[in-house]
């Protein structure tokens, strides 16, 4: 009677275990958008940001495939025996614009250009090597193309457009190939490793920049990385906030409230910020008006209302927090000229980066003490010199920017200067008050 119970029980783990593993694995999918149009990616970069690992992805499938239910190895699954028409770029078309075209082997291939009408103006033929093939394409008297591309019994499209018409006619030149350049299989094996709960990065590359993401992925997801940047956030140019207007910066996947955060009641500097459900703040010299072009100064507790919640919303709109040390990191390796998204340098305790710095802070010696070193405002964020508030008083005001993370226990800050084109970050604690920027969610 035991043994067979013991069979039965058996027989019945290893249902239950074939039923899980048939759904064991989840699919990441990634591409990318400025504004509506779509965006080619030259490769994505991702790390576990728990276990320290990570791995690169090629066009022209980008899916990171991971098993989730036992070793969390990985595999990028990819199908090299298809045709890839990348969409052209630029799109719009101003004087001219490179289609890229995948096959994976060497193979005769027509290639039609049609207008509107689907009347053909432009026919071409030619034998191709297997990879990433180039073509030059300038318009003609049409604003509307579609570039057809027949291989193999297969055909696919693109859509193509030129606001400026020309009286010229439409031409399409080849350029060159890159044998697998554009195709690569990455078996990631031991490199990448992965467990239920882990926190990935994810840095998209493409012309436009570079472009990063966070996520716990817990099914099936597709992340498009966003290129805009130093433009509104679509749709909402600016947002109305415990009665002050605050205007949206898109900084490719990242948006931000463009300006430090003033809401709250002034208090002197000789009072203690208190858990009253008041925000209160500092105006810098006690002045208010001040508050009004620097924002607020904050103690990191009265920022995050009384809350040890890393990435909480604390004193930001609904639908926005104050930014993570990791938020900070994506932003500045995506601004930063030498340094990319996901390098460890961006992990230091000090002054850190190439330009970084220069590239947010406001330009000019208006508000900024000169040399204001290295300031171009590249990407709009626009930080300003509110100084800092600690030891019972004001320091730094024209010279230095202090901005909060919400990252507890550990209290992370960025900070600016007038002559210094990097980004310092640090740990600070309960004594001081900074400024505090907003994130999207």
């Amino acid at each position: 009677m035991k043994n067979r119970t013991y069979l039965i029980f058996l027989l019945f783990y290893l249902m239950q275990r074939n039923g899980f593993a048939q759904n064991s694995t989840i699919e990441l999918t990634f591409s990318a958008d400025s504004l509506g149009q779509e965006v080619l990616l030259d490769s994505v970069y991702v790390k576990n940001l728990y276990q320290n690992c990570d791995t690169v992805l090629y066009p022209p499938n980008l899916i990171l495939e991971i098993d989730t239910l036992t070793t969390g190895i990985s595999s990028v699954i990819v199908s090299e025996n298809s045709l890839v028409i990348y969409p052209n770029y630029p799109n719009p078309i101003t004087d001219k614009s490179f289609v890229k075209i995948y096959v994976p082997e060497r193979s005769r291939v027509k290639i039609k250009v049609s207008n509107l009408l689907g009347q053909s103006i432009l026919n071409y033929s030619c034998q191709l090597s297997k990879g990433t093939s180039t073509f030059e394409f300038t318009p003609g008297r049409e604003t509307v193309y579609f570039l057809t591309v027949e291989y193999n019994g297969i055909s696919k499209s693109i859509k193509m457009i030129s606001p400026i018409s020309s009286t010229n006619e439409c031409t399409l030149s080849f350029k060159t190939t890159d044998e697998d350049d554009y195709f690569k299989t990455i078996q990631i094996g031991n490199e990448f490793c992965f467990a239920s709960g882990d926190r990935l990065l994810f840095a998209g590359y493409s012309y436009l920049g570079e472009s990063g993401l966070l996520d716990v992925p817990s099914a099936d997801s597709n992340y498009e990385f966003q290129f805009a940047t130093n433009v509104p956030y679509p749709g909402l140019d600016s947002l109305y906030y415990k009665g002050k207007y605050y205007h949206t910066i898109q900084i490719f996947s990242q948006c931000w409230i463009k300006e430090n955060m003033d809401v709250g009641i002034m208090i002197q500097s000789a009072e203690a910020q208190t858990n009253n459900n008041i925000i209160e703040k500092y105006c810098m010299g006690d002045y208010e008006p001040s508050c009004n072009i620097f924002g607020g100064l904050y103690f990191w507790n009265e920022m995050m209302t009384y809350t040890n919640e890393t990435g909480g919303q604390g004193i930001c709109p609904e639908g926005w927090h104050v930014p993570e040390d990791m938020e900070w990191q994506i932003l500045e390796g995506a601004v930063d000229s030498n340094y990319r998204i996901g390098d460890p340098l961006w992990i230091n305790n000090s002054f850190r980066g190439s330009d970084v710095g220069g590239n947010l802070k406001q330009k000019g010696t208006t508000l900024w003490q000169p040399p204001n070193t290295g300031a171009t405002d590249a990407f709009g964020f626009m930080a300003l010199p509110a100084g800092y508030f600690v030891q019972n008083a004001f320091w730094g005001p024209e010279y230095k920017a202090y901005l909060w993370t919400s990252d507890y226990p550990q209290k992370y800050y960025r900070n600016m200067d007038w002559n210094q084109a990097k980004v310092r970050r640090n740990v600070g604690g309960n004594e001081a008050a900074f400024s505090v920027r907003c994130v999207k969610d």
